[in-house]
Order: structure tokens, then C-alpha cells, then sequence
């Protein structure tokens, strides 16, 4: 019997010493996969982390983020069978990951859903559940401009095919726009904040990294936007807005909420001659009179041509506004409803205070950048100096597009227009105005430098 218990306890401790081997060894290969997978030799960090997920798999997150890195590598660069066993290999590791590293499911749910539908795994409902549940249970992580696209592109696809109610459709529309609104505002905020600095020359080169991504990923934003507004289509129209609200509305109007939804969407839709509106905003300021709702007065009174009367309720929505970028579009709305009346200088204040809110809107200097060109034949006394104005105009669109990736290509478009309509270098050479300064005379004011030969 003794030696029977001696038996069994040099077994005990063999098998403890094997599993203590096992994870002795985590941290050295979890480092040779990290260092491999950092100069993207992925085929060599393969063997350790395999090891490390089989072995250790609650040892270290990064097991997960450089696996996820390793794997989509090997999806990437096989196919047939082994393919499908690499794909089913990533999303068990990120089914893993939410299990033993459950912080950040918005991320890791809509990388699995992006890869279900890219390889195919799974039905269109399949894939939309598994969005749904990263935007519903964690939204601050679902930031993947790409992912939300997809989200929403589901969901139409699904109603489409008879599977999901419009109204869904619509709150779905509202929810991921206003995560759209939310991650772009951020971003405007470092660009907001850097801006200045980057003019003054002084960014640090963390700064400069910082202000190159906020660009980027706000371009994206501003792509998926478009992307999103575009797979609505005409389910948005007012032909289908007006008679649905309508027939929900004696059962919703006394909720702020939706009342809110209906009225901004059918003043974005440009809906607001039908009636309809009208008890819409009558029924929203009532409950909840704000912004928002001093906001869709002025649209009533702008539809009724009282312009006074809208930018007095533009104003009070302008100063009620706590969000400097709402604030911003508000006295965009107002340049521009004053720019379409001919009221050039007064458009021109209100696109500049929309500036003083959100530096980076680029197409409030497009704005003022067009009614300067509109004005050339009015502003000067000889010709060159009346076409000279295209160069103030070309400027601004310049700064359109550096400081707003979202409309980059557009402003590129006016300025090669505008540098089109100025005078050529002949022009200049036969003028002798090279290096001088041309005053405006005219509402625009200011001056512009005449580029040197």
C-alpha cells in the first residue's frame, strides 16, 4: 500500500510539473509572437501563439489582438480548406476573447459580424444579431465606421426582403447617424484643438501623428455617412415619411422623443410644407420646448418666407444650444438661407460664427468662398482686378479642404476652377502687377497679393 501511495504521488507531481511547464512557457512565447507579429512576420509568430491560446488562453489580451492579426494574415494568404479552418480558428479566438477578456465587446462583436459576412458564415440575420448585440451592449466601442455601414445596410437589405419593419429601419437610421454625429464630433475636436497649432507651426510629433488620424478616420465618417443616406433611398422620402407619421402620430405625440426623430428628419428631407410638420413642432415645443424645437420654428418660418422671424428662432436655437458643433450648423443653416437671398455679408457673418464653433467645418469656407467668386464682375475696377477676386476664392476653398477630409475632393474641385478663372501668368506679365497688393472695393473687402513671376 505504501508503495501504491508512492506511486500515486510521483504521478501528482509529475503531472503538476508538466502543467507548470506549460504555462512557464506563456511568457516566452507570448513574447517571441508578439515580436514576430510586430514586424508582421506572421508565418513565424503562427507556432507560439498557437501555443499560448491553447495553453494559457486567460494569460494576456494581447494574445487576442496579435492573434486576430496572425490569423487574418493566414485567411488572407491561403484558400480551399485551409482557409475555411483559419476563418473558423478567428472567430473562435474572438468568441475566447469575449470570455476571458470581456472589456471591449463593441470592438470585438463587430470585427466578428465584419468577418461572418466577408467569408460568408452564417445568414444575413446571423450576421445583423451579432452587430445588433455589439451596438446595443456596448455602442462607445463600435466604432468601425465600415462595421456600422454594414449594420445598417443589413437591416435594409432585411426589410427588403420582407423580414423587418420599417419603423425599425427608421430608429436604426436615427441610432447609428447619431453615433456617426457622436464619433465625427470627437474628432473635430482634436482637429479643433491642433489646428491652430499646426498653422502656428508647433505641433509635436505625437500631435501631428494624432491630427493625421483624426483626418483620416473623419473622412471615413463622412464617406459612411453619405453611404448610409444613400441605402435609405427613397424609403426617406417625404412620400413615404408623411402618411407613416401621420398614422402613427395620435398614438406618439406626446413623445418628445419620437416627435424630435420625425420633425428632424422631415427637415432634412425638406418635408416641411406639409402640414404635418406644422403639428409635429406645435406638439414637440409643447412638451419640450428647446433647441431643437426653436430649431424646426425657424424651419417653419423660413418654409413661410418670414426670414426675419426664422433667424430670430435660428438664434434663440443657436444660443439654447449647448454643443458647439449643433451651434456651428445652425449658423451654417443661416448662411446659407441668407446666401440663397442675396444677403452675401450678412451670409458671410453667419458662415464665419459657424467657424468660431467648429474650425474644421470646411464647408462653411466653401460658402464664402463661392458668393466671393459669384461677386468677381462686381468687385474691381479693371478686369484683372475683378478676376484677381478668384484667387480670395481659391484660397478659402484651399482651406476648405484642409481642414475638412469630408468635402477634400470637392474643395480640390473649386479650387482648380477658381485658379481657372484667374488671371494667367501672361495676364500677370502683361498687367506688371507681379508682387502687388489689389484692394476689393466691394462688400468683400480686404486684399489679395499678386503672385510673383
Amino acid at each position: 500500500m505504501k508503495t501504491k501511495n508512492l506511486i500515486l504521488f510521483a504521478c501528482s507531481l509529475l503531472v503538476s510539473f508538466v502543467s507548470f511547464g506549460q504555462s512557464a512557457e506563456c511568457p516566452t512565447d507570448l513574447s517571441i509572437m508578439n515580436e514576430a507579429a510586430k514586424v508582421k512576420n506572421y508565418d513565424s509568430a503562427y507556432e507560439p501563439f498557437m501555443r499560448v491560446w491553447k495553453n494559457c488562453p486567460d494569460y494576456h489580451v494581447a494574445t487576442y489582438i496579435r492573434g486576430e492579426q496572425i490569423l487574418e494574415h493566414k485567411i488572407e494568404t491561403t484558400s480551399g480548406a485551409e482557409k475555411t479552418q483559419f476563418v473558423n480558428d478567428l472567430l473562435k479566438l474572438l468568441d475566447d476573447r469575449l470570455q476571458y477578456f470581456p472589456d471591449k465587446q463593441g470592438k470585438v462583436l463587430s470585427d466578428k459580424a465584419l468577418l461572418m459576412m466577408e467569408q460568408k458564415v452564417g445568414s444575413k440575420e446571423d450576421v445583423y444579431n451579432v452587430f445588433d448585440k455589439a451596438f446595443t451592449t456596448d455602442i462607445d466601442n463600435f466604432t468601425n465606421p465600415r462595421g456600422l455601414y454594414a449594420y445598417f445596410s443589413l437591416l435594409v437589405d432585411l426589410y427588403n426582403e420582407g423580414k423587418a419593419d420599417v419603423r425599425d429601419v427608421f430608429k436604426k437610421y436615427d441610432d447609428v447617424k447619431a453615433k456617426i454625429e457622436t464619433e465625427s464630433n470627437k474628432l473635430s475636436a482634436v482637429l479643433n484643438e491642433l489646428l491652430p497649432k499646426q498653422e502656428a507651426g508647433t505641433l509635436s510629433p505625437k500631435e501631428e501623428r494624432s491630427l493625421k488620424i483624426a483626418d483620416v478616420n473623419l473622412g471615413s465618417f463622412g464617406t459612411v455617412s453619405e453611404s448610409i443616406d444613400a441605402k435609405l433611398g427613397i424609403l426617406a422620402d417625404c412620400d413615404n415619411l408623411i402618411p407613416l407619421y401621420n398614422k402613427d402620430f395620435e398614438e406618439r405625440k406626446t413623445d418628445a422623443d419620437w416627435l424630435n426623430r420625425a420633425a428632424s428628419r422631415m427637415s432634412s428631407k425638406e418635408c416641411t410644407e406639409d402640414p404635418l410638420f406644422f403639428k409635429l413642432v406645435e406638439a414637440y415645443h409643447a412638451i419640450e420646448p428647446s433647441a431643437n424645437s426653436a430649431f424646426y420654428l425657424g424651419n417653419l418660418a423660413e418654409t413661410g418666407k418670414d426670414y426675419d422671424k426664422a433667424i430670430e428662432y435660428y438664434n434663440q436655437s443657436a444660443e439654447l444650444q449647448a454643443d458647439n458643433f449643433k451651434k456651428a450648423d445652425i449658423y451654417y443653416r443661416i448662411a446659407r438661407m441668407q446666401e440663397k437671398r442675396g444677403q452675401v455679408s450678412s451670409a458671410r457673418t453667419y458662415a464665419n460664427k459657424a467657424l468660431e464653433f467648429n474650425r474644421s467645418m470646411g464647408r462653411a469656407y466653401l460658402l464664402i468662398a463661392n458668393m466671393y467668386a459669384s461677386s468677381a464682375n462686381n468687385c474691381g475696377e479693371t478686369v484683372f482686378d475683378k478676376r484677381a477676386v478668384y484667387w480670395k476664392s481659391a484660397e478659402l476653398a484651399r482651406r476648405a479642404g484642409e481642414v475638412d477630409a469630408t468635402i477634400r475632393s470637392s474643395a480640390q474641385k473649386f479650387v482648380d476652377n477658381f485658379m481657372a478663372k484667374a488671371p494667367s501668368k501672361a495676364d500677370i506679365f502683361q498687367s506688371g502687377k507681379a508682387g502687388q497688393v489689389i484692394q476689393f472695393p466691394c462688400w468683400i473687402g480686404g486684399s489679395v497679393k499678386v503672385p510673383n513671376l
